[in-house]
């Protein structure tokens, strides 16, 4: 009898740990020593040359998400699954960055004309070799698991124009709040959203995106509703609020930052 108990517990513990969570702890160290917020909390910039002298932790990192199996991804929450992707993203967009610096300017130089580095497949994950793209736009935005706009405010492109590399690692247990912070913290940004002549000029982002804006997350159906949801950080008064919400606010897009979010 006490043999047979024995046996479940080992049992039990064994399925537990292969539901358990991935453990993001090696990114967030790195993160945490690389990454330095700027703007007040609204944007940040990352230390390469010193995320370079840490190489060697990051692929301890890397090779943890490149091991990670299809069976074992899906058996994790879907906050789990969409902190885990997030953070694989951000994590290779630094180790392609760290490919070639300090000798370019811009993420874009490490593409070709017929080729952006996007689209560059050299990421190990679930048995197969695939881009930035891959996981932003087929596991993230187009798996239908997660309808969730404000990825867009987590992803990192290396770029000033891109919404802050934070300086911790996302969690599944923590994801709702981290992803709140990291949209307003982007949004109070007025070098990237603001209010001009009773016009609200955003990151071309929400051009690029719009129709994961739209897409009934928290009700909204259209740019100006999402925008709206986020009206404080954005800093409008209650009646400018009012005009956003009832589409009497003109809403345009600003140019976007390309060069290197480097220190």
């Amino acid at each position: 009898m006490l043999f047979r108990l024995f046996l479940s517990f080992i049992a039990l513990s064994v399925s537990s740990n292969a539901w358990a969570a991935h453990d993001h702890s090696g990114w967030d160290v790195l993160l945490k020593r690389n990454v330095v917020v700027t703007g007040g909390g609204t944007s940040s910039k990352v230390n390469y040359t010193r995320f370079k002298a840490d190489r060697a932790k990051l692929k301890t990192y890397l090779d943890s998400t490149s091991s990670v199996s299809q069976t074992t991804f899906n058996r994790w929450s879907k906050n789990d699954q969409l902190a885990f992707l997030i953070n694989t993203y951000n994590a290779w967009t630094v180790e392609l960055i760290l490919s070639e610096y300090p000798n370019l300017k811009s993420i874009k130089d490490l593409g070709s004309i017929i080729r952006s580095p996007w689209k560059q497949k050299f990421i190990p994950l679930f048995g197969k070799t695939v881009s930035l793209d891959h996981i932003e736009h087929s596991l993230i935005r187009g798996s239908g698991r997660y309808n969730e706009p404000r990825i867009h405010f987590a992803v990192n492109c290396a770029s000033i124009g891109c919404p802050a590399l934070r300086k911790n690692a996302y969690r599944g247990s923590t994801l709702p709040a981290q992803l709140n912070a990291a949209t307003k913290d982007f949004l109070r940004d007025r070098s990237r959203n603001r209010l001009k002549g009773g016009r609200l000029e955003v990151s071309s982002i929400f051009k690029w995106y719009r129709g994961d804006f739209e897409n009934g997350w928290r009700g909204a159906k259209d740019l100006n509703q999402f925008l709206a949801i986020y009206a404080n950080a954005l800093g409008l008064t209650k009646g400018q609020q009012a005009a956003l919400r009832s589409g009497k606010m003109n809403v345009s897009f600003l140019s976007y930052d390309w060069r290197l979010n480097r220190t």
